[in-house]
């Protein structure tokens, strides 16, 4: 019989199947969780509460259905409702609707991006953006997976997507600006 950190008691069926579900996923779960916390202890806090929370509630997941939908979505409840205890605050008008309006057609990228410069410029846009292209992207999860983790509509996912890769665009923009011609292409413009 094995302990969660809390002390419930965990028979080692349980154990079995957790580890082998749960476990595989907890380095793509700290992957997410470091560059949502930008803080390795956090990071590690919020994948730790994760997976505990996963096995006390392991008896709920259904097997054969998508473990690491099902272990983002606990991650993100955590992690929202961390953010939340740590910031209460009012609610204020979000401005996304206005962004989207005055984004400018942004020509396509050239294919030669360093690693840096993506993440640079991941980093400048809004966090809930953030949050849905990395999820999306990166992790490939569904519009459905990150709808649910999210607790949003799929709309809601795909307009986020949208505006969060426009954004994306334009602050790759200087970066690819910044790059020898050599390296642009022949026929790219100056």
């Amino acid at each position: 019989m094995r302990m969660t950190r809390k002390g419930a008691p965990v028979d080692d069926h349980a154990w079995a199947a957790f580890e082998a579900e749960a476990l595989p996923h907890a380095d793509q779960l700290f992957r997410v969780a470091m560059w949502f916390e930008r803080n390795r202890q956090e990071a590690e806090d919020l994948v730790q509460d994760t997976m505990t929370q996963a096995l006390q509630s392991f008896h709920r997941f259904q097997r054969g259905t998508n473990c690491r939908a099902w272990l983002m979505t606990i991650l993100q409840h955590i992690r929202s409702n961390r953010r939340r205890s740590r910031f209460r605050s009012p609610l204020i008008e979000d401005p996304d609707d206005r962004i989207a309006e005055t984004i400018p057609f942004v020509p396509p990228l050239p294919e030669r991006l360093t690693d840096e410069d993506i993440l640079g410029a991941l980093g400048r846009i809004p966090p809930h953006l953030q949050e849905v292209i990395v999820m999306c992207d990166v992790e490939e999860l569904s519009y459905k997976e990150i709808a649910r983790t999210l607790a949003i509509p799929i709309g809601t996912v795909m307009s986020r997507l949208h505006r969060g890769r426009a954004l994306l665009r334009q602050q790759l923009r200087p970066a690819a600006d910044r790059r020898p011609k050599e390296i642009r292409g022949p026929h790219a413009m100056p």
